[in-house]
């Protein structure tokens, strides 16, 4: 078993180097039968054995497959083009590759057929297929999974810090390199009023959130691991929190909200130039220049019409206002008040789970594609796709928010149409929210008073560089940070022991202008910080809980975690927890930026009868990570919670401000906060 681990580990190594190089710093290398070889080695096996034969410590025999599998399916993504999760054809051969490994019998049959694939498909391709199996296999599901930015650091790291790391990899031993700075905001300058949002947009956490979403929820593939809990609802949900973060940091930053982009007929005004370079193939992404406008796009065999786009929002609108959706078996299918949404997230962002394809068509991903080849929509330059076509680097471009901003209305007109929540649901009678504040984790510090700045990290991008040098390579780069802070919240509960559900919120209370939000404002923009079961005894109760246990976020030692060896946990419950964790909201964006002055913001505390929470989980075997759960579910699992994703701002309030609907209700509390800004740059290990 520890040699199959190994094995698959190893995989993720070097992506664009062959199988048979060295990997794991050049200790390590797998042998593997000559038939595994490539037609373009074939005539250099033995030199190439004796080669990589030597100085290694472990050596990793792969078997022969009697029936080597037809590639051709797969071929259709040229090696050196870039993978696109936003396209059709795309996802139905990434569907079709998983499906070939997770159909395979044991796990010495998957890592065989792994390794004789790799060497001859798209690398992003396998990665993503290799990785979604990876996660979703019985018997594979210890294996950790490394940050997509170490396996592809192009995608998520300015250029120029690839030269100085294959010259400290080259001239330097590992214990002698520095470590490299990575320039900060250098896509545009700040005659750019977009580029105040570089920290965000930029962010390799936040992108790399996005990139590990799509892996746990893929579009195709086996029925089992498509046909997650409440899946579509969770597209909606952590793109909506994704845009109300925006927004939020867009207030922060004096600027107003992203504009949504409902004619695509018109010029978009915000160029970007993402300035970075695409791992297959190491050519730039293409820039969108100021004022381009989108058209029809007919190249490789794909086809995409704006005019299709159109009148799939249109009959989505329809579907909405008829109250019902009909399948591709001409049946109708309620949008209910329970499972509509979720429908409607699988329309949207069409599947294999959407209801009617040919009717509703792909409505989220023809958008994206529309938008990554507007710069070359016939292929007459032979560019490729932009970075809205790629899931890694797609949320580093403005109009992505624009975009998702569009597709965010579409549901919440569907919510809009719901009945608001009656004092059945939003009511816990017998507890009362007596008090709830935040206070950072320090003596002396003024309660309610929260605090940002800018932290210096490292990522080691050294397992990236094919074809360079072994061992860690350091780039250090700057992202927002907020000193630990912790809540406290004091409940009554006059009635027997009980257990609730305590929801805390984040709610902007102005505009960039300092205008005063309107409730309907306000719900739409609410961020969700953290959502936890309390057990509440009879009479007062005290409950602390500390940032870092947000159920929307993971650490950042988990996103931008080490999988080699030396790096995993001892500790068994540590270590299935560790392998399996990647997918949450990055632990540093937690907070807003907020302002030099602090910028004024609502708590809102509110706890829920866990009568009208809980969750009958189906399965009895224990899930790891559960710590990202309001993002990501859990493994195997039930969405956590009954209620809608959001609740209880997912739905109308009829209130004109947040304390006058608090005020309605002892289970609620509003609390003012504020959030202050240093512009000050503090290394991760300095105190």
């Amino acid at each position: 078993m520890s040699n199959d681990i190994k094995a698959m580990e190893l995989l993720f190594q070097r992506p664009l180097e062959p199988i048979f190089t060295s990997r794991d710093n050049g200790k390590a290398a797998f042998d593997v039968p000559d038939s595994f070889y490539t037609e373009k080695f074939n005539s250099s096996i033995a030199s190439i054995q004796s080669r990589f034969g030597d100085d290694i410590d472990v050596k990793i025999p792969i078997r022969d497959i009697d029936n080597k599998p037809n590639l051709d399916f797969a071929l259709e993504i040229g090696k050196r083009q870039n993978f696109d999760l936003f396209s059709d054809k795309h996802k139905r051969i990434a569907g079709k590759l998983i499906r070939m490994f997770m159909t395979t019998k044991d796990r010495s049959e998957f890592i065989s057929l792994a390794a004789y694939v790799k060497d001859r498909i798209n690398p992003m391709l396998f990665q993503y297929a290799y990785t979604v199996a990876i996660q979703h296999r019985p018997d594979t599901k210890m294996v950790p999974v490394p940050p997509v930015a170490e396996q592809f650091p192009g995608n998520f790291v300015e250029p120029s810090v690839f030269q100085e790391a294959r010259a400290e990899g080259s001239l330097k031993s590992p214990e002698n390199r520095i470590t490299i700075d990575m320039a900060e905001n250098f896509t545009a300058s700040n005659r750019e009023d977009e580029q105040r949002l570089a920290y965000f947009r930029e962010d390799i956490g936040i992108n790399m959130h996005h990139w590990h979403w799509h892996l746990v929820y893929p579009g195709y593939g086996p029925e089992e691991i498509v046909r997650k809990d409440r899946r579509g609802e969770l597209f909606y949900y952590m793109h909506h929190q994704i845009l109300a973060r925006y927004n939020v940091e867009r207030f922060c930053n004096g600027l107003g909200r992203a504009r949504t982009l409902n004619n695509l007929r018109e010029a978009i005004p915000e160029g970007y130039f993402p300035k970075i370079i695409c791992s297959m193939n190491n050519r730039t992404y293409p820039a969108r220049i100021s004022g381009q406008s989108l058209s029809n796009v007919d190249r490789d065999g794909n086809s995409i019409e704006i005019a299709d786009v159109e009148r799939w929002a249109d009959r989505i609108h329809q579907a909405i206002d008829q109250g019902y959706v009909v399948d591709g078996r001409n049946n109708k299918i309620e949008l209910d008040a329970v499972k509509g949404i979720d429908i409607l997230g699988d329309m949207i962002e069409a599947s294999s789970l959407t209801p009617n394809s040919r009717l509703y068509g792909n409505l989220h991903n023809m958008g994206h594609s529309l938008i990554s080849l507007a710069h070359d929509p016939d292929s007459r330059h032979l560019e490729d796709i932009g970075v809205m076509g790629d899931v890694t680097t797609a949320m580093r471009d403005p109009i992505f928010y624009r975009w998702h901003s569009f597709l965010n209305q579409i549901f919440n007109k569907f919510k809009a149409l719901l009945p608001a929540y009656d004092s059945n649901e939003l009511g816990f009678n017998g507890v009362i929210v007596d008090t709830a504040y935040v206070q950072i984790q320090s003596e002396g510090t003024t309660p309610n008073i929260l605090a940002t700045f800018w932290q210096n990290s490292t990522i080691d991008i050294g397992a990236g560089l094919d074809f360079g040098p072994n061992g860690a390579i350091y780039a250090k780069y700057s992202h927002l940070q907020h000193v630990p802070f912790a809540y406290n919240i004091a409940v009554t509960n006059t009635g027997a022991y009980r257990k609730g559900t305590c929801r805390i919120f984040l709610c902007p209370k102005t505009d960039e202008r300092g205008t005063p939000l309107r409730m309907t404002d306000i719900r739409n923009l609410a961020i969700e910080m953290d959502k936890f079961t309390v057990y509440l005894k009879s009479g007062r109760n005290t409950i602390q809980r500390k940032s870092n246990q947000s159920s929307v976020t993971i650490p950042f030692e988990r996103s931008f975690r080490r999988v080699d060896s030396a790096s995993l946990p001892k500790d068994a419950d540590a270590l299935a927890e560790y392998r399996f964790c990647g997918c949450g909201w990055p632990t540093h964006m937690l907070l807003p930026k907020g302002s030099a002055t602090g910028m004024e913001f609502d708590l809102f505390v509110m706890i829920s009868d866990y009568v009208g929470d809980e969750v009958i989980q189906i399965q009895t075997n224990d899930s790891v990570c559960g710590d990202a759960q309001s993002f990501c579910g859990l493994r195997d699992k039930l969405y956590p919670d009954k209620r809608a994703m959001g609740f209880p701002f997912d739905r109308q309030i009829y209130s004109s401000n947040l304390g006058g609907f608090t005020r309605q209700y002892k289970n609620m509390a509003v609390t003012a906060i504020k959030i202050h800004f240093s512009n000050r740059h503090i290394d991760r290990d300095q105190k």
